[in-house]
């Protein structure tokens, strides 16, 4: 039988070597770990469900998923180009709630107005349409399939009347809804808020927020 003694010395040299490799790789697993994208604690709780995965494309033609908006509030409205009454008051109503939100209150969010017309809204007609009333309004578009599918995820009705052709309306329901950083929505608001109730609304829900966040 061969036997193995090791003296003092190599003791030493060995416990040495396995506390640097035990060290390697404790640090690769804490790299490893703050490379992965940070989930906020409040998006991993249950609430109900509205809202889910999409896949649309702006006015430039860029690919938007919904995991491009986490990290920051969100105002977004359902709507269409040729609306001719409700519509362009509610997108002037959200362009005038991103002024006031960023003159009274310092506060910045993401205003998404999601056509539910994509046969006539090209990104280049929402584009024109848009910067009428705010051009840090984003406009999104996408297949049939795709509008219907967000706009199901977020309980949103909408169809087509008079139809004749392409000259049609659209009839929604036009509600605005109020999406945290985890893109769970916050608030759903009706055409009957006024842009400061609506302002001051969307402030009271960032501050409950913030406060829920550090208890």
């Amino acid at each position: 039988m061969c036997m193995l003694i090791l003296q003092p010395s190599a003791l030493l040299v060995f416990a040495g070597l396995a506390t640097f490799v035990h060290y390697n790789d404790e640090k690769r697993a804490v790299t490893q770990e703050a490379q992965q994208p940070s989930v906020p604690k409040r998006c991993t709780t249950n609430r109900p469900a509205i809202g889910g995965p999409f896949k649309l494309y702006d006015t430039e033609n860029n690919e938007v998923t919904e995991s491009k908006l986490r990290g920051n509030w969100t105002l977004m409205y359902f709507g269409y180009t040729s609306c001719p009454d409700v519509g362009p008051a509610e997108v002037q109503k959200m362009a005038d709630v991103v002024k006031l939100l960023e003159s009274k209150y310092g506060t910045k969010i993401t205003p998404l107005f999601i056509t539910i017309d994509p046969q006539r809204d090209s990104p280049a007609q929402l584009k024109a349409y848009l910067s009428e009333f705010d051009p840090r309004i984003i406009g999104l578009t996408g297949s049939i399939n795709a509008v219907r599918q967000i706009a199901q995820e977020y309980r949103v009705f909408f169809k087509r009347v008079d139809d004749i052709g392409q000259d049609y309306l659209v009839e929604s329901s036009h509600n605005m809804y109020l999406l945290d950083p985890c893109l769970e929505t916050a608030r759903c608001f009706g055409a009957e808020y006024e842009a400061s109730d609506l302002a001051e609304a969307i402030i009271m829900e960032i501050q409950k927020a913030s406060q829920s966040s550090t208890n």
